[in-house]
């Protein structure tokens, strides 16, 4: 059949709906699994396109296709915590080896399409990759502030590591998203989601 590559890797990565994530739903009920942060975020970055810097520069349509695939790579890899820094080393070649493998179920050019771009978004280089990034970070930094902060507390993350991590990538690409942030972080200081750092 000619399609069925292409069926075999939406087979493939339907196993995306079994990789839990340290982050909780909003709900607080339970952990979200990274298909649904998928889909989270490609409604966000829709929704928050008009605050991007630079927006007539961004390609929507580029962002949406690199936040749908990003994060495939995590069926092999699984999904590291962000401020896990024992988790995060070494992440990036772990993750491009089930770049390949992933990716690689599927023929040309459609394989290296993914890829280059799953490449684009990690080096965060490109206006559409630097957009991308910030609406990937600022997604469970949401959920978070507007939540008791589970995942925040259970690991004892510091304001310190939430502004290394996030700052500099949500601010860059949107003064807005950045206020927001900077509202948010004093937020969950204030609410003891955070330890003070």
């Amino acid at each position: 059949m000619k399609i069925q590559k292409e069926i075999d890797f939406i087979l493939a990565i339907d196993a995306l709906k079994n990789v839990n994530r340290r982050n909780y739903n909003a709900d607080d009920s339970r952990r979200e699994n990274t298909a649904e942060h998928s889909w989270q975020i490609v409604v966000l970055a829709q929704i928050l396109y008009p605050y991007a810097k630079n927006n007539t520069e961004i390609n929507l349509l580029r962002v949406i296709r690199m936040l749908s695939i990003h994060d495939l790579v995590e069926i092999d890899a699984g999904d590291t915590f962000l401020f896990d820094e024992e988790g995060m080393k070494g992440k990036f070649e772990r993750e491009k080896i089930a770049a390949k493998n992933i990716f690689g179920i599927l023929d040309e050019p459609l394989s290296s399409d993914f890829y280059n771009l799953w490449i684009e978004f990690e080096e965060e280089k490109t206006p559409d990759a630097i957009f991308a990034c910030a609406i990937d970070r600022i997604m469970p930094f949401i959920l978070n502030a507007h939540t008791s902060g589970k995942s925040w507390t259970e690991a004892g993350v510091t304001e310190k590591q939430v502004r290394n991590m996030l700052e500099n990538a949500i601010c860059r690409a949107s003064d807005d998203m950045g206020d927001c942030f900077h509202q948010l972080i004093s937020k969950c200081i204030d609410e003891e989601k955070l330890v003070k750092s």
